[in-house]
């Protein structure tokens, strides 16, 4: 009895300290904002992130997985395909966690998507997404999101809802050029966009769609001080 109590308790040690994603850091008593290391594909698949784990009036609305974030222009996110996949930059700065990361995830159980942003006047709004999944490389990681929260944003990301992900040198977009290249990002383009946030960073205005735009809150010319997009489970 006693050899099979410990058959049964070595499994759950070792997934507890293999936390999926930021919800799981969370559970595990890790209250605080920081850098946390999670295993989406088990405990050989180390991947460092960015956990919010925000409060406002003494409860806890974080608990959120950043998959990606813009806050000073300090990467360069016009980049290949690859590195979109795997992933590039500093989970304490700005960085994209890769496609096959948040594929992972978003297939392993059902998410909530919120995206964070503010302008150069210190302005804060959000819009958020009832369930967010990225498909896998094989078609394209296609997006798709499920219905709208506004948090004072409006909706710029249901206009990409089923494309495929584009970058300079994979075009999936529905434009006869390449979105990626005449916006300089890699985004889930259509033809081209209505939201670029992985474009130029731009300290506010910008040329027409270069910038980090949210059309449906500063229009195409206005290029934002910081954008956040980020995950936590539906049930959360």
């Amino acid at each position: 009895m006693f050899r099979l109590l410990l058959f049964w308790l070595v499994p759950m040690a070792v997934q507890s300290l293999n936390p999926v994603d930021c919800n799981d850091v969370y559970t595990s008593g890790f209250g605080q904002n920081g850098v946390y290391t999670i295993y989406p594909a088990g405990p050989t698949s180390p991947v460092q992130v960015f956990c919010d784990m925000s409060m406002e009036g003494g409860a806890y609305l974080g608990k959120w997985t950043v998959i990606q974030r813009r806050q000073d222009g300090s990467v360069n996110f016009h980049r290949k395909w690859d590195q979109y996949k795997t992933g590039f930059g500093s989970s304490a700065g700005e960085y994209w966690l890769g496609l096959d990361v948040i594929h992972l995830l978003t297939t392993s159980k059902k998410y909530d998507l919120r995206v964070d942003m503010e302008d150069f006047e210190g302005r804060k709004v959000y819009a958020q997404y009832s369930s967010f999944s990225v498909g896998p490389e094989s078609e394209g990681y296609p997006l798709v999101l499920g219905s709208f929260i506004d948090g004072g944003a409006g909706d710029s990301l249901t206009h990409h809802n089923g494309q495929k992900f584009t970058t300079l040198d994979k075009d999936h977009d529905g434009n006869e050029s390449n979105c990626a290249k005449m916006y300089y990002g890699g985004f889930w383009y259509k033809s081209c966009h209505w939201t670029n946030p992985n474009g130029i960073y731009a300290w506010g205005e910008s040329h027409y769609g270069i910038g980090i735009n949210w059309n449906t809150w500063k229009g195409f010319t206005y290029s934002l001080k910081s954008l956040t997009m980020k995950i936590r489970p539906a049930s959360a």
